[in-house]
């Protein structure tokens, strides 16, 4: 988006681009990748967790949860790096559908269309006479229209092509490096019953240093967002743990 950015800051008066560049922005521009992160760890560090926690309690030996943890890593690495695919490609799918369906409603019901940027302008406070020119200007410039129908009446930004496979590598990466700690006790401990005491631990703490870094990414409060991540972790684990107790005592 910065591409278009610049094209459009061409067409501003010396002084006011003589502003834009003295002046920079510092905003945080990667949420898609980090909510990729978060979806792939907290998932990793969460479920091989649980299930490391109920083969303990099934009085699996070490290398039997090991073994076992390792193929859910590798299974569910894939599943959810699939699945973050299928829903970007979606995403894309539905941009391109919504971008055809705006082209043709520019050529075939112009009118109706610009009538349309007047509403959008309107919504904002800008009267008759002041959006007037506005819309005057973006029918001499389809391109521009389009664009200005796609962000401000459907909402839609232009996602990168390349989106839907950056965006599975960065799960099922994130997926494996979640999913390896509470397995990390089980490769040195042969005895499955001490080792899933320090898996506890040593996931207890990575829970809440990656719900800390969460929190302070996503605008939450990064101790009260450590304490929920460990807590979903605690409770599911803790769940498989006493079925499986129950089950097979």
């Amino acid at each position: 988006m910065a591409g278009n950015g610049d094209e459009h800051r061409l067409n501003l008066e010396p002084e006011k681009q003589s502003l834009l560049n003295r002046h920079t922005e510092k905003h945080f521009t990667a949420g898609e990748i980090v909510r990729d992160i978060i979806i792939g760890v907290s998932d990793g560090l969460t479920v091989p967790f649980a299930l490391a926690a109920g083969l303990s309690g099934a009085n699996a030996t070490s290398s039997i949860v090991l073994t076992a943890g390792i193929a859910e890593v590798a299974a569910g690495a894939i599943s959810m790096g699939l699945g973050g695919y299928l829903a970007a490609k979606g995403e894309a799918d539905h941009y391109n559908r919504e971008l055809k369906r705006e082209q043709e409603e520019i050529v075939t019901v112009p009118e109706t269309e610009a009538a349309e940027v007047a509403e959008i302008l309107a919504e904002y406070g800008i009267e008759a006479h002041e959006y007037g020119p506005v819309v005057n200007a973006l029918r001499k410039n389809p391109q521009a229209w389009l664009d200005f129908m796609m962000k401000f009446e459907l909402g839609l930004e232009k996602p990168d092509p390349r989106r839907a496979l950056y965006s599975a590598m960065t799960i099922a990466i994130a997926y494996v490096l979640g999913g390896i700690v509470p397995l990390i006790p089980y490769m040195f401990i042969r005895n499955a019953s001490e080792a899933v005491l320090v898996s506890v631990v040593v996931t207890l703490i990575a829970l809440l240093i990656f719900g800390f870094v969460k929190g302070s990414f996503t605008g939450n409060k990064p101790i009260r967002s450590a304490l929920e991540t460990a807590l979903i972790g605690a409770i599911a684990s803790a769940a498989a743990y006493g079925l499986a107790k129950a089950f097979h005592p």
